[in-house]
């Protein structure tokens, strides 16, 4: 069992407080509708409500919204930008920690990204962003994609490229805690499959009230591809959806469900995935929590191998007062399965069967 207490130093809170919102004050979306960051993030990166809408809306206050600073090129089919959107995000932490012993580690810079997304027709629009620096290394390009909205005039939209698989869950970037969702990050034996990155289709849609998305997907990340210059190496796609209803102003439920496959030399692994969550609002604080239960029938693709189970899950508390720049939050991460076969991803050694976290900070 791996177990990590993360409290932030008085280092961290200078940094959190005084350094981040001033760095993402300066977006390209605030630049275009000169309005505060805090219009859509609050703290950021959380999105608010209002920021989800616009980001459904790719990236306009509203359907149908007229171009801002756009170029008029006499193509109705083309919003053309006056400037290339650009943004960047830099996220800097001191971290006092125990293994064993207590370590105060300066992770500063931590994670620099370049950012850019606008819409390019009225209905059309991209974002895509690229790591100049991941963990003190070139993380290359993650999210890219193009999203169309309202297709047909109905509340539904289609995102293609290279996605977060959990999106429709809890949005890994927009988390506050410095610690991930390791459920998410979660992969078992030698399969290639987890939810995080993926390239794909995603389609989202609002149905008499409920949230439903269904993804069509490659199912083995989003590596380099191979000699053949393919980037999946199996002919099968992998499914997720996931179906969401707000049950009262506070109360938000939600369930998830994934199938897919992955071969090597002659053996076929399926992956699957079930699980619920929900969010509970009340006043200044909100809770989210996320159960999920995994399967894997050949994870290290030996013939004859016994199904490998894995469960795991998040619970995170988020204190959010209004007109406050001091926020806390806590996090406490715990994934386990029938076999030592948890990946190295989850920041421990490799050939683990339980990997399990705390942490909390202001």
């Amino acid at each position: 069992m791996l177990r990590r207490i993360t409290l932030p130093t008085m280092l961290a809170l200078l940094i959190t407080l005084a350094v981040v919102p001033d760095a993402a004050a300066i977006p390209a979306f605030a630049r275009r509708y000169k309005v505060s960051c805090a219009l859509c993030h609050s703290p950021i990166p959380r999105l608010t409500a209002f920021g989800e809408q616009f980001a459904g809306n790719g990236f306009r206050f509203g359907p149908g919204e007229e171009p801002r600073d756009t170029i008029n090129t006499g193509d109705p089919l083309l919003t053309l930008m006056r400037e290339l959107p650009l943004a960047i995000r830099l996220d800097m932490y001191a971290q006092s920690y125990a293994n064993g012993k207590a370590v105060t580690d300066f992770q500063t810079p931590y994670g620099l990204k370049l950012m850019s997304g606008a819409p390019i027709s009225d209905k059309v629009s991209y974002y895509f962003y690229t790591f100049i620096s991941e963990r003190g290394e070139v993380g290359g390009i993650e999210d890219a994609l193009i999203q169309v909205d309202d297709i047909a005039g109905q509340p539904v939209d289609v995102i293609i490229g290279q996605f977060q698989v959990s999106d429709p869950l809890f949005k890994r970037e927009l988390r506050l805690e410095f610690e991930d969702y390791a459920v998410y990050r979660t992969r078992v034996g030698e399969a290639p499959t987890d939810l995080t990155y993926d390239r794909g289709v995603m389609v989202v849609a609002d149905v008499a009230g409920f949230e439903v998305a269904g993804q069509l997907l490659n199912g083995n990340g989003i590596g380099a591809a191979d000699e053949a210059r393919r980037f999946d190496n199996n002919a099968a796609k992998n499914v997720g959806g996931r179906i969401t209803r707000d049950l009262s102003d506070g109360l938000r439920v939600g369930a998830y469900g994934y199938t897919g496959t992955s071969d090597r030399d002659g053996v076929n692994n399926r992956t699957k995935y079930l699980g619920v969550d929900a969010t509970l609002r009340s006043g200044a604080f909100e809770l989210n929590g996320q159960y999920l239960r995994r399967t894997d029938s050949h994870a290290t693709f030996t013939p004859g191998e016994d199904e490998t189970a894995t469960d795991g899950g998040f619970a995170e508390l988020l204190y959010l007062p209004a007109a406050s720049r001091w926020y806390g939050f806590g996090l406490y991460n715990l994934v386990t399965a029938d076999r030592p076969l948890l990946d190295a991803r989850l920041g421990g050694p490799a050939g683990i069967d339980r990997h399990e976290t705390i942490s909390a900070g202001v």
